[in-house]
């Protein structure tokens, strides 16, 4: 197959964005801006915010399939994963981020890239079965234990916890993140968008694309570095003028 960039991927990333910059300007209004939302706090908004970090993650797993040169693309959003916690340790350390999302994918490319021999002789419905299913299994895993949002089957790791571990996905008591994304449960959703692609290459097909979100989507990596500090600009100048 033709390696080419799909329109529709770019698509559903630009409407991701959309509603992650939505999302993102609630979390300004409440936490910065001290606005009293009690909603956001509850389970609809826990689910707005999965639904746009698990799209980021699926569709970075199966942009993977498709791509080359990965081994850079995975230093360059490792490496904006680090900028965006040196800035935010420097200038704002109350909403610190640490190993948040840019470090999941980039990390995520680079350890699929060291595995992509292994990942080729997987068969694609076993992968996506094995993947989807892993990552259920390990969606608490922060928390100690195996099972998914809360229904929890039994303690899995007692062990020291640092910062080491918790890249991996066993945080310290201490430890504070704003965005917190580890390796474990992460990685198996994005293994899991690596091998739907394997499972269903031929299906991704142009559609009508929504011209400005579609450039959205081919802009991502650079709209998600500029678009809290353009939403806190703009909320700043709003409350002051009010």
């Amino acid at each position: 197959m033709e390696r080419r960039r799909y329109q529709v991927l770019d698509t559903i990333r630009g409407c991701a964005l959309v509603s992650m910059i939505l999302y993102h300007a609630c979390w300004d209004l409440v936490y910065m801006f001290g606005m009293d939302w009690p909603w956001y706090h509850g389970f609809a908004a826990h689910v707005w915010q999965q639904s746009i970090c698990w799209t980021f993650i699926l569709l970075s797993g199966y942009c993977f399939a498709l791509g080359r040169h990965q081994l850079r693309r995975g230093l360059t959003v490792f490496f904006c994963g680090a900028l965006i916690t040196a800035a935010t340790w420097f200038f704002m350390p109350e909403n610190l981020v640490l190993f948040g999302v840019l470090t999941l994918l980039g990390s995520s490319m680079l350890l699929a890239n060291g595995f992509r021999g292994l990942l080729r002789r997987v068969p694609p419905r076993a992968g996506l079965a094995g993947s989807f299913l892993l990552f259920l299994v390990f969606r608490d895993v922060n928390a100690g234990y195996l099972g998914f949002e809360g229904a929890r089957f039994f303690r899995f790791w007692d062990g020291e916890r640092n910062l080491c571990t918790a890249f991996a996905g066993f945080p310290p008591a201490d430890f504070f993140s704003t965005d917190y994304f580890s390796i474990l449960p992460w990685f198996f959703l994005f293994l899991t968008g690596y091998f739907l692609f394997r499972l269903r290459p031929e299906e991704a097909r142009e559609i009508r694309p929504l011209p400005l979100v579609t450039a959205m989507g081919r802009r991502s990596l650079l709209i998600y570095m500029l678009h809290q500090p353009v939403i806190y600009g703009l909320l700043a100048v709003l409350f002051r003028a009010g």
